[in-house]
């Protein structure tokens, strides 16, 4: 099947795409990442093979983590500089890694959080993004309402945000992205909308109306592609309620929309988005919590598909 989305441009989906080996699983894909030469790192759920490195065709290349992390895995970054970066919630952590699996650095104690909402570095973080000079920001989060900014070395240089509904002001911000002038795009998910905000921290716009904005990047194109998570409990069931892909230009406009109206496990459907990366030829990674959201919910519990690719024609 093909997607033709309203832009024009038409998708290929699929959830079959990857390859691992025998007895390795996702569990679920709360994380996904696209290097410059279009390397596709995976964070995932399994514990026991929490990063999983594919080449853009789906072949299997290594893994790399095991023991590093929490079971709350929430993000990954495959930066400029070339190095891969991960937010563990559960951990309170913030890690960067070379792409082979060597631990270069730890930002935060692990198991140690902050005073909850007390704006302090960490409470349960939740995404990064490196700027051009190889600096970090970084959304925080579950625990904390606020975006921190670290030098290259790993400190602290300025934080901004509190709890709250007004300009400014975080409601969970759940996901960051970053253009190449700069410009910050948080994904302030229980607001239903995206703020953008200049390196020094000054409000530059709010996109309003984004269903729970749950993954979040800036592709090749300049454009803000936002994985929209499903509806709030009271809409469950509702069609058309999040799980679906929202792409942006930079100003906010609209572009394209795609997602069944119905959540599920069919190429062309979401259950959970929650991590977005785009490669060099246009094509979406989308990665899912449909363990967390749908699959834990099950009687038994099982696993669902965390993870699909929509190759651009």
């Amino acid at each position: 099947m093909t997607i033709q989305t309203r832009s024009g441009a038409t998708y290929d989906p699929t959830v079959n795409w990857h390859r691992l080996p025998d007895g390795m699983t996702l569990h679920e894909t709360p994380g996904v990442a696209v290097a410059a030469d279009d390397t596709v790192y995976l964070l995932t759920r399994n514990t026991a093979n929490p990063v999983i490195v594919l080449t853009r065709n789906g072949e299997f290349v290594r893994t790399f983590g095991a023991g590093t992390f929490s079971n709350r895995t929430h993000a990954i970054l495959a930066a400029h500089d070339g190095f891969i970066y991960c937010a563990d919630d559960g951990a309170h952590t913030i890690t960067k890694w070379t792409p082979e699996g060597e631990l270069l650095m730890t930002i935060g104690t692990p198991g140690k959080e902050a005073p909850k909402f007390s704006g302090k570095p960490f409470n349960r973080p939740t995404d990064m993004v490196v700027a051009s000079d190889g600096s970090l920001f970084i959304s925080d989060g579950y625990g904390n309402a606020r975006v921190h900014h670290y030098s290259p070395a790993g400190e602290l240089l300025k934080s901004w945000g509190e709890p709250g509904i007004d300009p400014g002001q975080f409601m969970v911000p759940h996901n960051i992205g970053i253009d190449a002038s700069d410009r910050l795009y948080v994904a302030d998910r229980e607001a239903l909308r995206v703020q953008v905000f200049s390196a020094e921290g000054e409000l530059l716009d709010v996109w309003q109306n984004v269903h729970r904005p749950c993954a979040l990047t800036v592709g090749p194109d300049g454009n803000v592609y936002v994985g929209e998570l499903n509806a709030v409990p009271l809409m469950e069931g509702a069609p058309g309620m999040g799980h679906r892909v929202s792409v942006f230009d930079p100003s906010g406009r609209l572009l394209t929309r795609f997602g069944d109206p119905e959540e599920g496990e069919h190429a062309g459907q979401f259950i959970a988005p929650h991590g977005i990366a785009v490669d060099s030829r246009g094509d979406v990674y989308v990665g899912e919590v449909s363990f967390t959201i749908r699959g834990s919910r099950m009687e038994p519990p099982r696993d669902l598909k965390s993870l699909s690719k929509l190759r651009k024609l």
